[in-house]
């Protein structure tokens, strides 16, 4: 199979879809890998290192996503890829469509077959695929939030950790998925007075046998979350519902009980983030302010740590890719139920139910 790796064109992305060991493996199993020129520099990969696993290298996009049976990415097409996308071709890569009607709307019309990273589901209900990001989302928005509650960066001017004698940082962390107890753990860490909220009680007992001394697990409610808010420095969002938008838990008007300078980091803001007042940033411009309180929703998050990133993330989906590869989107979905629920949009029909739902559009089964 033909497959093609375009360069991420996203505003400040630096992660590549694949590795050149990961182009080694699919060269090694008979396929073309065709990669566009300096995809990978961001991630530290030269495109002499992609060369020497056997991999061609293009100077055009457009003949790239021409020829490409297969395209493998890491987010979702922009406005400026939609004109490649053609019938029939395999798009592999992170979508999120709950939280854009204009993309979804797009892949519709291309009759691409769009298989969702976000959406590939185990028997457990683990999404594998999702996981490593996951876990580098949750570390670093403990790093960014740090960050941004110094005084130079318009926050409390607290040190998340504290000193002797003096108190640290109270976070208060929303969901106790991958994302939440890999934030939750991090914070408690670096010294802070955690409190992680989920409405799983299991699951909240678990991580109270596993996360350190200094986090306190709370069943979610609405009077729960307002109290913990109240006197948080850092509240860090990470509710998930597979491929559908996430449930807004704090509205605009709680912002007012909040302290000043106190920082909320939406995670879930790939998802159109848990949070009212939150909207997408960049790297670039990664924060802004509603009432006193900072906003941090950088929608690519691990693409500030490119190089973790892309090595974590092949890790994980170029088995996937091979499957692909090697069977085809067909008999690949029909062997691997996992990868079955990465399918989101087939030939113009959404086939992936909460995206159906978020829209009000008819799902088609694709049995």
């Amino acid at each position: 199979m033909k497959i093609g790796i375009p360069k991420e064109i996203k505003t400040n992305e630096y992660r590549v879809a694949i590795t050149p060991s990961g182009v080694t493996a699919l060269v090694q199993a008979g396929h073309h890998v065709c990669i566009e020129r300096n995809a990978g520099v961001g991630s530290g990969f030269t495109d002499t290192q992609y060369l020497l696993a056997g991999a061609q290298i293009t100077e055009e996009a457009g003949t790239l996503w021409q020829t490409a049976e297969l395209i493998v990415k890491v987010k979702e097409p922009i406005r400026s890829e939609w004109l490649h996308m053609r019938a029939g071709q395999i798009i592999f890569t992170y979508f999120h469509f709950a939280a854009d009607r204009e993309l979804t709307q797009a892949h519709l019309d291309s009759g691409a077959i769009c298989i969702a990273y976000e959406t590939v589901a185990l028997p457990s209900g683990e999404l594998p695929l999702l996981t490593p990001m996951s876990e580098v989302a949750g570390r670093m928005a403990v790093q960014e939030g740090a960050k941004y509650l110094e005084k130079f960066q318009g926050g409390r001017g607290i040190l998340l950790g504290g000193v002797p004698g003096v108190s640290a940082a109270h976070v208060v962390v929303l969901g106790a998925g991958v994302v939440g107890s890999n934030a939750a753990r991090l914070a408690a860490g670096l010294g802070a007075r955690v409190t992680l909220l989920d409405t799983s009680v299991e699951r909240l007992r678990q991580l109270a046998q596993t996360l350190p001394a200094n986090v306190q697990t709370l069943f979610s409610n609405r009077q729960t979350l307002l109290e913990q808010i109240t006197s948080a420095d850092l509240v860090i969002g990470c509710v998930l519902v597979a491929g559908a938008a996430a449930p807004k838990l704090i509205r605009r008007e709680d912002l007012k009980s909040m302290q000043a300078g106190a920082v909320i980091v939406d995670v879930a803001v790939d998802q159109g983030g848990c949070i009212e007042t939150t909207h997408p940033t960049t790297h670039e411009n990664p924060t802004y302010v509603i009432e006193g309180v900072i906003h941090y929703a950088v929608a690519n998050m691990p693409g500030g740590v490119p190089r973790t990133s892309t090595i974590a993330l092949t890790n994980v989906t170029l088995p996937y890719v091979l499957q692909l590869a090697n069977k085809g989107w067909r008999h690949a979905v029909r062997d691997n139920d996992a990868l079955r629920h990465g399918l989101n949009i087939v030939e113009g029909q959404i086939t992936h139910q909460a995206v159906a739902d978020t829209f009000g559009l008819r799902c088609v089964f694709i049995e």
